[in-house]
């Protein structure tokens, strides 16, 4: 995976919807899990784009 350009406009997003009041990194993780719970429909379709050592996918392998 490749560094992206930092966009100021998603930083803004997501201090201010993401991890508002966050204190901690456990409160942080909620806070996407909220976000994320809201916004994704699960499960929904995958593809690993990066092999991993500590994770059992394969680059281009398909997952549900």
């Amino acid at each position: 995976m490749t560094q992206t350009d930092r966009n100021e406009e998603r930083e803004e997003r997501i201090k201010t919807r993401i991890t508002v009041y966050t204190y901690s990194p456990e409160e942080a993780a909620m806070g996407w899990y909220a976000y994320l719970g809201d916004l994704l429909d699960f499960p929904f379709e995958a593809r690993c784009v990066q092999q991993r050592e500590e994770s059992p996918l394969r680059k281009a392998k398909r997952c549900v």
